[in-house]
């Protein structure tokens, strides 16, 4: 049998100094890393503009979304610290610089003014995270069952945000509608 304890001791010193990457590891390390390094950026991106809009929301219903914003921040921070740390279990090393920041992104940093526009970038950002995720999944497929469970947990949360934020939208219709409604 292949998984007696003698045979699993000589695959587990077997390239020793890679940690938990073992033998038994079928994705590809350093395209892993380097997806999860871009889902860092996406992650750091969203957190710096959710702490924005938390701090630059105005207006009636402005109080307790930015109060919700606050708490998309820092559920990002948490994600991009999981896959941070994900990062450095397969041998890499995340990518916090900076330089670059936007371009190893998925999402942008927007700068808008309404709370209306706010909760829409917000919910494009989202969006394309999950989509991003969930491509990222699929790629990974049953070769990095580790990783795959950490994203399947990030893309869950990612979602909730897109339905609240897609909840929140309704209140604000874009602003064509709005001038087309007073004329």
């Amino acid at each position: 049998m292949k998984n007696d304890s003698e045979n699993l001791r000589e695959h587990a010193l077997h390239n020793i100094e890679q940690g938990a990457v073992t033998d038994g590891y079928s994705a590809n390390v350093s395209e892993v890393v380097y997806f999860l390094n871009e889902a860092l950026a996406t992650e750091l991106v969203c957190v710096l503009r959710y702490r924005s809009h938390h701090f630059m929301a105005r207006g009636i219903h402005a109080k307790g979304i930015a109060q919700e914003f606050l708490v998309h921040a820092n559920q990002e921070l948490a994600h991009a610290d999981l896959i941070a740390a994900r990062i450095v279990q397969l041998g890499g090393e995340p990518n916090f610089t900076p330089d670059g920041l936007n371009e190893r992104s998925h999402v942008e940093f927007a700068h808008v003014t309404s709370l209306g526009d706010m909760i829409r970038e917000n919910l494009i950002a989202e969006r394309i995270a999950i989509d991003s995720y969930r491509e990222l999944l699929q790629y990974l497929g049953d070769n990095d069952p580790t990783t795959s469970r950490m994203l399947e947990e990030i893309l869950a949360t990612e979602e909730e945000h897109a339905d609240e934020l897609a909840d929140w939208l309704e209140d604000f219709p874009p602003a064509a509608e709005v001038e087309i409604a007073t004329h």
